[in-house]
């Protein structure tokens, strides 16, 4: 059998890190700590400054419970438009490990300005002491560009290194 997954090039990685640059909501997966089973949740994403998701998230939800106790995870971001058939459209799904950057890191000031340009409406809630900024640092990832569209990527292709 030959397999689906094509040798990763320019476009690849051009189209993967437009997905993260354009991406303003994303599915967040992880493991929930109390029965092991896959938890998904939508959560709010920006192009952090070094160009990977950067995520404002709550102590209250149960994906950062369930981080806190795994911070491995994956996130996939890319949308379908309004015409065709949604499988034919690209996606990206990276996995990787979740670090947060809570009020007091020295790095939260600038990062926080840096989200709040992109998600406005955040500023009602990002002071709040619950909530941390959140990056995945990523150890794979895996782009959908498309029917018969299918590459891996390293780090280094999302531009990481």
């Amino acid at each position: 059998m030959t397999s689906p997954i094509r040798p990763t090039n320019e476009e690849a990685r051009g189209l993967a890190r437009d997905l993260i640059h354009s991406a303003r909501f994303g599915a967040l997966a992880v493991l929930d700590p109390e029965t092991a089973a896959p938890l998904i949740s939508r959560i709010a994403v920006v192009p952090g400054p070094d160009g990977l998701p950067l995520a404002l998230v709550s102590d209250l939800a149960g994906h950062t419970q369930a981080l806190k106790a795994n911070p491995i995870c994956s996130l996939m971001v890319g949308e379908p438009q309004d015409r065709g058939d949604p499988l034919t459209h690209p996606r990206l799904s990276i996995e990787g490990r979740a670090m947060f950057i809570r009020h007091g890191d020295p790095r939260h000031a600038e990062l926080a300005a840096h989200y709040l340009q992109l998600q406005p409406k955040a500023k009602l809630y990002i002071g709040f002491a619950d909530f941390a900024l959140m990056r995945i640092v990523p150890t794979s990832a895996f782009l959908n560009g498309g029917f018969g569209k299918a590459f891996r990527l390293t780090p280094e292709d999302l531009g990481t290194t």
